[in-house]
């Protein structure tokens, strides 16, 4: 039996609740960065005893677009699966259950799901500092539940509904500033190929998902969004996405 930790985290939040589930599920779990080795995923041969932990982040209660085309290409036998839906303190909406369908989909078993609060990704200012101590006590606490009940089969009830939330991508597209040197690190990095080889200054807004995952990469810190943009939207979700938000096991 083999255990692997497949993650899609472009800021980093994500892969702090994948670290801290597998340290509770397996600590010898075999990584699967779905930015860093996108091909990987497609030369894994997942065995009806492994049990993979398949981590997302969240964007307008959907997964990543790009995250379903990779697992469209994947074939199980019946592999388990834990979902994790990480999201900025608002909510997952249909994150967990569309998670579910593409999964199985591809032949895997769904046994277990969680949501968990990780940093807002483009509003720093929800969810800061989080995964936690709290989070973190709370997360191997779910992986131990799991564990208990990883030789059922039962797929649970996870939140959402279909037709699935509509998502048409939000407003904040990073761009380069006289910073840049043109190392070509997000253009090697970037999940849907937006930065174009020839200008890495420049982003193409109708490829780019807003992962921001360039903007967390840069070694220099010269790609960035709006300001303005983001004051704007800063102040329209303050009230739901302010507070406290739950992590949520289903079992």
């Amino acid at each position: 039996m083999k255990f692997y930790n497949i993650f899609f985290s472009p800021t980093g939040g994500t892969k702090k609740v994948a670290d801290i589930v597998a340290k509770g599920t397996n600590p010898e779990s075999e990584e699967i960065d779905l930015i860093k080795e996108p091909d990987k995923l497609m030369k894994v041969k997942f065995e009806k005893e492994d049990l993979c932990l398949v981590a997302v982040p969240s964007y307008g209660g959907r997964i990543p677009s790009v995250v379903a085309d990779m697992f469209r290409n994947v074939k199980a036998d019946g592999t388990k699966a834990i979902l994790a839906a990480v999201f900025g303190n608002r909510a997952i909406d249909d994150t967990l259950l569309e998670l579910q369908d593409v999964l199985e989909a591809s032949g895997f078993v769904c046994i277990a799901g969680m949501e968990a609060v990780a940093e807002h990704s483009l509003m720093h200012q929800f969810g800061t500092g989080r995964p936690d101590r709290q989070d973190e006590k709370e997360l191997l606490e779910f992986a131990a539940k799991i564990m208990q009940k990883s030789e059922t089969q039962r797929t649970p009830q996870f939140p959402g509904k279909k037709p699935y939330r509509e998502y048409g991508g939000v407003p904040f597209k990073p761009a380069a500033n006289g910073k840049c040197t043109s190392c070509g690190l997000c253009v090697k990095e970037c999940p849907t190929g937006a930065i174009p080889l020839d200008n890495p200054k420049m982003t193409d807004k109708a490829k780019c998902i807003s992962c921001m995952h360039c903007v967390a990469i840069c070694p220099k810190k010269a790609r960035k969004c709006s300001k303005f943009v983001s004051f704007i939207a800063g102040r329209k979700m303050k009230k739901v996405c302010s507070g406290r938000k739950e992590n949520k096991l289903y079992l």
